[in-house]
């Protein structure tokens, strides 16, 4: 395919594809998936060859949560039956960081719910922060604590983070239907003032939303514009008592062609299977990582993942490696922030217009039995999944 073709080479040479390229791969067919998946295995081998990133979550604070995001178990009225929990202590936190550094995770996330971490909060998470390396001197460390005030994302630094997230989740036009407590640009401010500290930033977007593939492109052309380190692709996990649980929009087939659809669009960036991959991809899950170079070990924030064993497993049986801890991960050009004008944007990234969101494979059917509320690990007597 003539699409492919210019997409492999616009990657090679970290050129911007334009929108319609982009979203022509999202609207290509079941026939062709093959096809797309090799031609962005390409791009992502040039890059990052056969090495996958291990990733470890840290739930440190469960439910409760101030903020209406609809896709979120633990927002504002959730009557999803979760774990709740306030703060880890920071050896409890560093405890479960162990069990996923042992299981093969170059980085550890450490998550809070709420809006915004308060002063005593970064100082809570400081103070975990320094257990985990005084234990494992050489783990990254990325915090997600939600939006960040003036000051915090250099608190986080000295403190020793190496990296914070926060995603942006969906395009600009339909973030107000996904989220009213705050803003996109709320979203994108925090992802700056973490990279003015000198952290590297980690955001992505959650697919299967109900969202166009016109929202699923302006999402993934922001991010590459605002140039951040990582990208999690995650994948709505519908959980029972939130307002997305009816929203089963995704197939195996489509998840690919949106991870093959950001690999496109940022090929030199770690582009990382997060959320959702168990309940949407399922056995083709091995597929994946022809296109992604980084995925998350174990368990999410509120429901279970497959068994530790089974991802190693599945990387090794798909001739792929798991990343050391003394190997960089980002491509060397990026080391000193990012793409610059070397790749720098070709195209707007505003939508041009209102394309709904297709699948060739039809309507998606609901796997409420692949979605398990996480009752191991933070927050729990029983052992982590790692």
């Amino acid at each position: 395919m003539d699409l492919l073709n210019t997409l492999v080479e616009k990657g090679l040479r970290r050129e911007l594809p334009s929108r319609e390229e982009a979203l022509a791969v999202l609207t290509t067919s079941d026939d062709d998936l093959l096809e797309v998946v090799a031609a962005a295995g390409k791009v992502r081998r040039q890059w990052f060859g056969r090495r996958v990133k291990l990733n470890y979550l840290v739930n440190l604070k469960s439910g409760l949560c101030p903020e209406d995001c609809s896709y979120c178990s633990q927002r504002l009225g959730s009557e999803a039956g979760i774990l709740k929990y306030t703060w880890l202590k920071p050896d409890e936190a560093s405890k479960a960081a162990a069990a996923g550094v042992a299981g093969g995770a170059k980085r550890v996330c450490l998550v809070a719910s709420g809006r915004g971490p308060t002063d005593r909060d970064v100082d809570r998470v400081s103070k975990t922060i320094g257990a985990i390396k005084e234990q494992n001197a050489d783990v990254e460390v990325c915090a997600c604590l939600g939006l960040l005030s003036d000051g915090q994302a250099e608190r986080l630094k000295a403190a020793g983070a190496d990296a914070y997230n926060h995603n942006l989740n969906t395009s600009e036009s339909t973030y107000g239907d996904i989220t009213t407590t705050h803003t996109y640009a709320d979203r994108v401010e925090t992802v700056r003032h973490a990279q003015g500290a000198g952290l590297s930033a980690c955001s992505g977007l959650i697919a299967g939303m109900g969202e166009s593939d016109a929202d699923l492109v302006d999402v993934v052309f922001a991010l590459r514009a605002l140039d951040p380190d990582s990208v999690p692709v995650n994948f709505l996990i519908p959980v029972e008592g939130t307002p997305l649980a009816g929203e089963w929009n995704l197939t195996p087939q489509r998840a690919l062609r949106i991870l093959a659809m950001v690999r496109f669009v940022c090929p030199d960036v770690e582009v990382r299977l997060a959320g959702g991959r168990e309940v949407h991809l399922r056995t083709m899950q091995p597929l994946a990582l022809h296109l992604v170079n980084s995925i998350f070990l174990g368990d999410y924030l509120t429901t279970e993942g497959q068994e530790g064993k089974a991802d190693l497993d599945m990387i090794a049986d798909a001739g792929f490696e798991v990343e050391g801890a003394g190997t960089t991960t980002l491509p060397e050009h990026r080391g000193a922030g990012g793409c610059a004008s070397a790749c720098a944007p070709s195209d707007s990234a505003s939508s041009a217009g209102a394309e709904t969101a297709s699948d060739g494979a039809g309507a998606a059917s609901a796997r409420t039995d692949l979605v398990t509320v996480r009752r191991r690990g933070a927050g729990t007597d029983l052992a982590p999944n790692a």
